[in-house]
């Protein structure tokens, strides 16, 4: 379930190539709550387990970036 005002209140603006990660977070949290008996803390766990041996990285930085 996509809400356009989580979006909105929360985002503010969403890249089109990012569009799939905020859908799949939406989508985490809903399938996620606590009206199928999902706690705040077994959803940060899980959240963990799924981040778990992976690397966010943006851009590689060069020495000559920093110069």
């Amino acid at each position: 379930m996509f809400s356009t005002r989580g979006m909105k209140g929360v985002y503010q603006h969403c890249a089109e190539k990012h569009l799939h990660r905020y859908l799949h977070e939406f989508s985490f949290r809903y399938n996620h709550r606590i009206a199928l008996g999902c706690s705040d803390v077994e959803r940060a766990e899980k959240a963990l387990e799924g981040i778990s041996g992976k690397r966010l990285t943006y851009r590689r930085i060069d020495s000559a970036d920093l110069a």
